[in-house]
This record gives structure tokens, C-alpha cells and sequence, in this order.
């Protein structure tokens, strides 16, 4: 059961403890069969930047390897911000990562779009308890990008400013609308891009995960294709980069590659605030079958994410230009 935290046991917990056994056994009479498999290669990393004294970034995923699990619920991967200040955002993001991947694959529905609201609810209602029982928590919150990849669909929850892009043939396109005051104005047509970025209320947000009792998020879906590239990053960096500078890194780079080399970009660009860049790359939609007999991406998978090495947390022995396969394990 999902608790309202304490001081004390806050100090402690900071990441998902998921039961796999339980999981597992929980989905064993579910029965659905995959109609298609996404071979996904993902590369990942957050950084402090070079002006904030923490990072209040987080980046988490879930590939379950369970047949029946990765065919109703599919794989999910997320991005989130957290504000509040005296660590308070950086708990929010953690506590909100957590409580999503776990209340959405309790669920045994196969309909994404309900039980990925249901999880945003979810941890909405936690964040918010906690930071009205826990003074130093007051004003906690978050934002939240996740997306879960499951056959040949791409299902999408927004709510804040960071951001999800999708590259495709050649042309990148945001997917996602930015919920703070200064976009607000651009579509009422109050405000021009410009001025909206370089507007002294541009880091003022209008929806974020636990600063209400309710939050309403964008869900919806579309199609995925071969050959698609996402990418899921905090305004610290699309805040530096243009549409088409991200094009470029992600054009030029493999995922695991893209992700530090975007980092490394925004870093050039003054760091202003913590980076995160989390990259996707579908590089095949087969049967189960098929995919199963080549394991080599991501259809098999695991919780927790491999920074690629550089500045900013603790990293994996990994070189930046090799792909993520299976892994278990939870980035601290």
C-alpha cells in the first residue's frame, strides 16, 4: 500500500521497491498475447548542470520481461523535475517516479490511458499528503513526461514543462504542451516565442504533480513507427536547445551517445538549471516471436537507468557510444 511518508522514512526510501515475484504471479492468468514487439534501443543521463547546488532531475524506466505483463501494460519510460527547494524536489520526482510505475503495473487493466491516469492520481494524492504533514516538504512538486511503449503504440502523459519530442523521416515535432504561464500566452497569441523566451515568468508553471489536491494531465496516443526517435528531456534542456540543434545530436548519435552529447550541449550553453535527456530509438516492430529470438534490445528489460558517463551523478561502467540491453537495478 502507497503511504504518505514520514520525516524519518523519507530520509531512507528515495526509490521503487517493485516485488517481481508478486508482479509476476499477479499477471500469470492474464492471458493476452502481444500482437507486435518494439525493439527499443534507450539511452539515458541527468546532470547537475553548472549552476544549481543539487539535482532535482530524475529520469526512471520499466521493460518488464513477463510476456503477458509487456503485453497489456508494455514498457514505460519518464522524465520528471522536481521543485520545492531543501531537497523537497528532488523527494517529490523520486516519489512521484515511484508511485506512477508501481500503481500502473498493479493495475491489471489493458487500457494504458486509464491506468496511467489513475497512477498520476495516485501520486499526486501522496506528494500532496506529504507535503501538508511535513513542514520542510511544503510546496514540494513536480512535473512529469512518461511515455509507454507498448506494440506498435506510443502512449504519452504530460504535465508540466518538461518536454517530449519525436523524430521522424527526417523532421523533429514537440508532442507535448508545456503547462506553464508563458505558453499559456504564446497560444492565446498574447505573447510571441520570443518573448516568451526570454520572459522573466517563463519558469512559472501552471500544472505540476502535488501542489493540489488534483492535477489533470495529457494523456493521449498515436502510432509508432520504425525508424522513430523520442526524446524525453527537462526544460533545463530544450531551455538551451533549439528543435533543430536536437535534431542534429540525435540524428548524428546513438541513443546512449545523443544523451551525453546533449547534455555536454547545454552544458556549453550555461547549465543554468539540473539536464536530463532520456532518448528512444524503435528499431524494429515484430512478432513476439521474432523478437524474442533476438533479445538484444529492449524487449527484455529491467527498472532503473545506466547514466552514461560524464558530469553529474554517479555513472555506470559503460562507454557512451555502447546500448543499453537488459539490466535490473534502480539509478539512485
Amino acid at each position: 500500500m502507497l503511504e504518505a511518508m514520514t520525516s524519518e522514512n523519507m530520509t531512507h526510501e528515495k526509490t521503487a521497491r517493485l516485488n517481481h515475484d508478486e508482479l509476476r504471479e499477479g499477471w500469470a492468468e492474464i492471458g493476452r498475447v502481444a500482437r507486435l514487439a518494439a525493439s527499443v534501443k534507450m539511452g539515458a543521463k541527468t546532470d547537475l548542470g553548472r549552476v544549481r547546488d543539487n539535482n532535482e532531475d530524475k529520469f526512471d524506466f520499466f521493460e518488464p520481461e513477463d510476456p503477458a505483463v509487456l503485453a497489456t501494460k508494455g514498457c514505460f519510460y519518464a522524465v520528471a523535475d522536481g521543485m520545492g527547494g531543501h531537497s523537497a524536489g528532488q523527494i517529490a520526482c523520486e516519489m512521484a517516479l515511484k508511485t506512477v510505475i508501481e500503481t500502473y503495473y498493479s493495475d491489471p487493466s489493458a487500457d494504458v490511458e486509464a491506468g496511467l491516469r489513475r497512477a498520476v492520481e495516485q501520486a499526486n494524492g501522496l506528494i500532496w499528503d506529504t507535503s501538508r504533514t511535513i513542514p520542510d516538504r511544503q510546496g514540494m512538486g513536480t512535473t512529469l513526461t512518461a511515455a509507454v511503449i507498448r506494440e506498435d503504440r506510443l502512449t504519452l502523459v504530460q504535465v508540466g514543462d518538461s518536454r517530449a519530442y519525436l523524430l521522424r523521416d527526417g523532421a523533429i515535432a514537440q508532442l507535448t504542451e508545456d503547462h506553464s504561464w508563458v505558453a499559456e500566452q504564446v497560444r492565446l497569441g498574447t505573447m510571441t516565442l520570443a518573448e516568451a523566451q526570454i520572459s522573466p515568468f517563463r519558469n512559472i508553471i501552471t500544472r505540476s504533480i502535488g501542489t493540489a489536491a488534483t492535477v489533470e494531465a495529457d494523456i493521449f496516443t498515436q502510432d509508432l513507427r520504425v525508424g522513430d526517435t523520442l526524446l524525453l528531456c527537462s526544460d533545463g534542456l530544450c531551455g538551451h536547445l533549439e528543435p533543430g540543434e536536437l535534431q542534429a545530436v540525435l540524428q548524428e548519435h546513438s541513443p546512449s551517445a545523443a544523451a551525453l552529447a546533449l547534455i555536454e550541449a547545454a552544458n556549453e550553453c550555461g547549465g543554468r538549471d539540473n539536464i536530463t535527456a532520456l532518448v528512444l530509438s524503435v528499431r524494429a516492430l515484430t512478432p513476439p516471436e521474432a523478437a524474442s529470438a533476438h533479445p538484444s534490445a529492449s524487449t527484455l528489460g529491467g527498472v532503473g537507468a545506466p547514466e552514461a558517463p560524464g558530469i553529474g551523478g554517479p555513472a555506470k561502467e559503460e562507454k557512451a557510444k555502447e546500448e543499453k540491453t537488459s539490466l535490473w537495478g534502480r539509478r539512485k
